[in-house]
């Protein structure tokens, strides 16, 4: 496959040829510049005997870059209709298998054997152009659904990834930094200008290199309580951890400021300054204490909070 301009050349040429349109509904952006194409698969870091899924096929331009450098590329597109398209640019590679589903819907460990056949063991990379509208819960479902991803090389909107990056006491800083932080340490890219995609967003997008913890660096005595405290703080970020607390675990607020104290946290804080490991401390502090209330505690649905705005 040609890499440069003379194959998205060919591209458009490909999508006039079947009247094929970008859908708004499904947050089509197809990304058409050679050089962002080549960095997002550098950043991959694919070598000859690597599997790589992509999820968001699109026309086929990344794919392209990925198969170029992978044993193996499975490639997601929800949109059925882009099938003449991808026949035409992608039909001729040997190593590409293409799935048309919802990747929310799809087992991509499952899919992978059937596509391959890997040997007993294997592991893959997940590269991705995410659509705003469904961001979270793919990131979500890659970290928790999935145990032999190696790493996801992941374009979302800008906004998006700097709460993904964000410090305690920033404005970005909130529930979906911490639970991605939980689950992976991520790290920024490259900054991606709207002039790179067809049709052209109205903002900005960054790449972000997603990589899950082998041995997370913080071991929780109950993740279901750890959970539901950072989910009860971001939900009431402006009241203080100790008001906080008190009410999640039902229990007087002068035990809980003895206890705050105890761990070094200060009970007037609110939940936006406070990083993972006091948040890790605080539920370990608590875990056993009182009655939590039974529905923060509940499992937490990304399927409604596609950009990560809960808190």
């Amino acid at each position: 496959m040609q890499n440069d301009g003379t194959h998205l050349a060919r591209v458009r040429s490909i999508m006039n040829k079947y009247a094929i349109h970008p859908k708004k509904r499904l947050g089509q952006h197809f990304l058409m510049d050679h050089n962002i194409l080549s960095k997002i698969a550098g950043a991959c870091e694919l070598g000859p005997e690597d599997y790589v899924v992509e999820i968001g096929t699109g026309l086929g331009v990344l794919t392209g870059y990925l198969a170029e450098k992978a044993r193996g590329v499975l490639s997601i597109e929800i949109d059925a209709g882009l099938a003449p398209v991808l026949e035409e640019t992608l039909g001729d590679i040997g190593n590409i298998k293409l799935l048309f589903a919802d990747i929310l819907k799809v087992d991509v460990e499952q899919e992978l054997q059937k596509a391959f056949a890997p040997a007993e063991g294997f592991t893959y990379k997940v590269c991705a152009n995410l659509p705003y509208y469904i961001t979270t819960p793919i990131i979500f479902h890659l970290l928790e659904k999935t145990t032999r991803m190696q790493c996801a090389v992941l374009m979302m909107q800008k906004e998006v990834a700097d709460r993904l990056v964000a410090s305690p006491g920033g404005k970005d800083y909130g529930l979906v930094t911490v639970m991605v932080t939980y689950h992976a340490r991520v790290e920024m890219v490259s900054k991606v200008s709207r002039h790179c995609f067809y049709p052209r967003p109205e903002v900005e997008s960054a790449v972000l290199r997603v990589i899950p913890w082998q041995v997370r660096p913080w071991v929780v005595k109950d993740e279901t309580i750890f959970k539901g405290l950072v989910r009860a703080a971001f939900q009431k970020r402006r009241k203080t951890i100790q008001n906080i607390v008190a009410a999640l675990f039902d229990v007087d607020k002068e035990e809980v400021a003895r206890r705050l104290d105890n761990l070094g946290i200060e009970p007037r804080r609110r939940p936006e300054t406070l990083g993972i490991e006091e948040f890790r401390e605080i539920a370990d502090a608590f875990f056993r204490i009182g009655g939590a209330d039974r529905d923060i505690l509940q499992p937490y649905s990304w399927s409604h909070d596609p950009g990560g705005s809960g808190g």
